[in-house]
């Protein structure tokens, strides 16, 4: 191998590399302490622009249809960003004003209904036991230390004092630093949505100063697409969960179920969890109409699997499956390994996520296939090799079932294979 400059400068590179990836193995600790204190350190700007992702949303919308101003008018944006702030802001009201009344008259007829189930419960153990007279006697040699079990409960509450008063002050400590970082990550939202069209080029040109021109290309066409997808997921997840809190509360009021508008709003926000959502609002569903009538509650559970069978056959799959491109199994695959690594943020984050790779990977599967077809017919001539790049090619295109329309590097190589026939 002949040592030029470019074999030397490569030679030095993979050097330079070998080093730093044994130092990180070897310090990978210290690497998990540094990267954990600047996710603490930047985590309020994290929240900001992922609050400004959100909010952007609906304030495109709203300032696409503020046709009143002219395109370039300096009040289009600040009033479109207001009345989105307020239009969340009144949803969330609103949302509470409902509840909050359902949850009080809930809690009083708990306070009614309780001690009646509680009192049938006890009869029913009586007519159990009497029933069945050695179940009694075996309860009755059954012999409990309450002195043992008093000491230990005041020995848990003398030890336990300080660790209450320590739990309290850091839990108002807690609370103070979330409200003050929600109120940080707010503000730098606002700035980053008043200016979101001059920090894109400044990233734009920040990439286009320190990378090559084909590199700058592709991430711009990778941001593009992630944003699109993340904004049609929310989008449809808002959408859908509305649809299913609505068949709730229309189909309880048909029924005359109690707490239909309660329930109905309740899985309507539990929704917004991929798939496993709802089944929150099922349980708490059970648990109030157990209060009142066990046959309610079953006819609620009834109730409950067929319109979920008809959300996830119908409504799901058209309205967030299609909107993110992602075929059901792999809707799946990805509220499962979101939830295990993440919890709930971690199913509405994946979704999406895994989307965009999806469509990566099935644009770069459709380039190579193309490209290995094309090599395999160069010899069969070009009208083979084009009848066989245009079949793969449609493979991808919107009309496919449970397909995202082709994006980035297989629109290139189509354009690419039009210009050589």
């Amino acid at each position: 191998m002949e040592l030029n400059r470019d074999t030397i400068k490569k030679i030095r590179g993979l050097i330079l590399f070998t080093v730093v990836v044994v130092v990180a193995g070897v310090n990978y600790r210290r690497l998990f302490d540094v990267a954990a204190a600047l996710f603490h350190i930047t985590w309020p700007f994290i929240l900001g622009a992922a609050i400004a992702f959100i909010l952007n949303v609906p304030m495109r919308n709203i300032e696409r249809h503020m046709t009143i101003f002219g395109k370039n008018s300096k009040l289009r944006r600040p009033l479109s960003l207001v009345m989105t702030i307020f239009l969340v802001a009144g949803i969330l009201f609103l949302v509470t004003f409902v509840v909050t009344p359902q949850l009080v008259k809930t809690f009083l007829n708990l306070q009614s209904s309780v001690p009646l189930f509680f009192a049938g419960v006890q009869a029913e153990a009586e007519r159990l036991f009497a029933s069945y007279p050695q179940m009694l006697e075996y309860l009755n040699n059954v012999e409990i230390d309450w002195q043992q079990i008093l000491q230990d409960m005041v020995a848990f509450l003398k030890s336990g004092a300080g660790t209450m008063l320590n739990t309290t002050f850091s839990a108002a400590i807690s609370i103070v630093s979330g409200v003050s970082t929600f109120l940080i990550g707010f503000i730098f939202a606002i700035y980053i949505l008043l200016q979101k069209e001059t920090l894109g080029r400044q990233v734009k040109k920040l990439l286009n100063a320190f990378l090559p021109e084909a590199v700058t290309k592709r991430v711009v066409e990778i941001t593009a697409l992630t944003e699109r997808t993340f904004s049609s997921f929310l989008t449809g997840q808002c959408v859908e969960a509305v649809i299913l809190g609505t068949m709730f509360f229309i189909a309880l009021s048909l029924l005359r179920l109690p707490y239909a508008l309660l329930i109905g709003v309740l899985i309507a926000f539990t929704a917004l969890i991929p798939i496993f959502g709802a089944f929150v609002g099922l349980g708490v569903g059970v648990f109030l109409m157990l209060m009142v009538d066990p046959m309610d509650a079953l006819i609620f559970t009834i109730t409950f699997f067929v319109l979920q069978q008809i959300e996830g056959n119908l409504i799901y799959p058209y309205v967030v499956g299609n909107s993110v491109g992602l075929p059901s199994i792999w809707v799946l695959v990805a509220v499962t390994l979101g939830g295990s690594m993440m919890g709930i943020v971690g199913m509405l984050i994946f979704i999406p996520l895994c989307s965009v790779l999806y469509a990566l990977l099935r644009d770069e599967v459709n380039v190579r296939e193309i490209r290995k077809r094309e090599r395999g017919y160069g010899q069969a001539g070009p009208q083979t090799a084009r009848a066989e790049t245009q079949s793969v090619l449609d493979s991808g295109k919107p009309g496919a079932k449970g397909m995202a329309p082709p994006t980035g590097t297989a629109g290139n190589v189509s354009g690419t294979s039009r210009k050589k026939k």
